[in-house]
């Protein structure tokens, strides 16, 4: 099994209507305004995983911008997911990485495991001539439907004009990093499974599961859903993948579940 270290990096810390992440307990979506109306108003974290592996350095996802609430205003998104951390705080991509001692030119692969706005926002970092940006094929075909600004939760600036690598099908990225292909949240979500030497195999579900709550069983679904079959199939994918590799899985924004996962830079997973 190929010795890796793996640092968990906290990316920005939305806050939100959790009836976005997770269709129970209430039906009307609400944005900041309205948070102390009587809703489950709560934290919707994120986090970009840095894998140091013998053969290069491999990071998946990217988080939110610093400059989230000017970017995201055109959407109307800044009023329902503003980030709760300052600006020139700690918990945004390039501080994380900086805590190690990196920058972007650092990362030799970048994997997106979508192209929405909280995963896909700093893409635009990292020099394609330094390091190799991928992410699913069907996610890139997805997103020359969109016109103008943005569509969703896609925002065209985040990704226009990247070269970007299309993976398809399930695909080993190098040996014990493995991407999923899980659509449903959008066209081409994927999820990463890290098969690691002393803490067992790892599964990151990005937006393909938000929340614990989410995975069940049963499944519950959510507000932002491209294709709800598709969704679940890809849910009981990984379930099966789950039980039979006894792989844990780690949910896309579950702020229950950050409380007790290793954050860089003190702790790490190996």
């Amino acid at each position: 099994m190929t010795q890796m270290k793996v640092h968990v990096l906290s990316t920005g810390v939305m806050e939100t209507d959790l009836t976005w992440l997770l269709l129970k307990g209430g039906t009307t979506i609400r944005d900041k305004y309205h948070k102390d109306d009587p809703v489950v108003w709560g934290d919707c974290p994120t986090h970009a995983v840095l894998i140091e592996h013998p053969e290069g350095r491999v990071l998946w996802d990217t988080g939110v911008p610093r400059d989230w609430e000017t970017r995201w205003e055109p959407t109307g998104f800044h009023n329902f997911f503003p980030v709760r951390e300052p600006n020139d705080g700690p918990g945004y991509l390039d501080t994380a990485l900086a805590e190690l001692e990196l920058t972007p030119d650092d990362i030799d692969i970048l994997v997106l495991s979508h192209l929405h706005f909280d995963h896909a926002a700093n893409a635009k970092m990292f020099d394609p001539a330094k390091t190799k940006i991928v992410a699913s094929g069907a996610e890139l075909e997805g997103v020359k439907s969109i016109t103008g600004y943005s569509k969703g939760a896609h925002i065209v600036s985040d990704y226009d004009g990247l070269e970007i690598g299309a993976i398809i099908g399930d695909d080993e990225i190098l040996p014990g990093i493995s991407v999923i292909q899980t659509p449903g949240h959008t066209w081409g979500t994927m999820s990463l499974k890290l098969d690691l030497e002393n803490d067992g195999p790892k599964i990151f579900t990005s937006d393909a599961i938000y929340l614990a709550d989410s995975y069940g069983p049963p499944a519950v679904g959510a507000a932002i859903v491209w294709d709800n079959l598709a969704w679940l199939e890809s849910v009981e994918k990984l379930r099966g993948i789950a039980d039979a590799t006894g792989a844990e899985l780690v949910f896309g924004h579950d702020a229950e579940q950050r409380k007790s996962l290793r954050f860089s830079p003190g702790e790490f997973y190996s």
